[in-house]
């Protein structure tokens, strides 16, 4: 006879949230089932369904408490959404993300987040929708670096993504931050042309910050000269 957390994890494998449902209502304390293999890691049930891309029966699991109160973390300390992120699941990573945003920028054992993990998959609209909802603002979440200093534009430029690279640098991302190398962003292009792209990209937004820059101080020295003449008119 089949045990209820092997028929569980069974379920989850296979999409079918409402076998899911019943066993979880059945035996609550099996709503985690960590994989107990020796690659699984200790990946809970959200971990795997995540993992697939199966958004009905994160929503299920979710629902049931899973994540209640706090995210469930594997072996390497990292969440549902990050291996959700990874794989490039978008559905699966809006419908978490917008569950609880915090997690979005919570690190693992290497101090990478989810926002690291789909710039490295080369997944641009979970990029998108992670700067979307990631607590604090896009600027600040590009800004972070792993144990190792690489920033997400750092593990973008490794693959050569001119997608994620262009959303990356439009959030915020600071093309001269080295990590504990002294290595930036572009020394980690994948191609020449990814290089090339890259630069053009850091060229292209630097060009705007300083037009952005120099209307701000035209507004600001137009503001001072009306109040001035305002003054000397009375």
């Amino acid at each position: 006879m089949i045990e209820p957390s092997q028929r569980l994890r069974r379920a989850v494998q296979v999409n079918d949230a409402i076998l899911v449902q019943r066993i979880i209502k059945s035996h609550p304390k099996l709503i985690h089932n960590p994989e107990t293999s020796p690659a699984g890691l200790s990946n809970s049930n959200l971990h795997v369904a995540a993992s697939l891309g199966y958004l009905q029966i994160c929503k299920v699991l979710v629902q049931c408490g899973h994540e209640d109160p706090t995210p469930a973390l594997n072996e390497h300390h990292q969440t549902a959404l990050m291996l959700a992120a990874s794989k490039g699941h978008t559905e699966v990573v809006h419908f978490l993300s917008e569950n609880d945003p915090s997690t979005i920028t919570r690190r693992d054992i290497r101090g990478r987040d989810a926002i690291m993990e789909a710039s490295l998959g080369g997944h641009d609209t979970v990029v998108q929708i992670l700067l979307t909802y990631a607590p604090g603002g896009a600027t600040a979440a590009v800004q972070a670096a792993d144990i190792d200093g690489n920033t997400a534009l750092h593990f973008a430029s490794s693959i050569g993504n001119y997608f994620v690279l262009r959303t990356l640098l439009a959030a915020g991302a600071d093309a001269e931050k080295r990590n504990i190398w002294s290595w930036t962003a572009v020394a980690y292009s994948a191609t020449v042309q990814a290089e090339v792209y890259l630069k053009g990209l850091v060229n292209e937004v630097q060009k705007r910050r300083r037009a952005k820059s120099e209307a701000e101080e035209m507004r600001k020295g137009g503001a001072v000269r009306i109040v001035e003449d305002s003054v000397a008119e009375d």
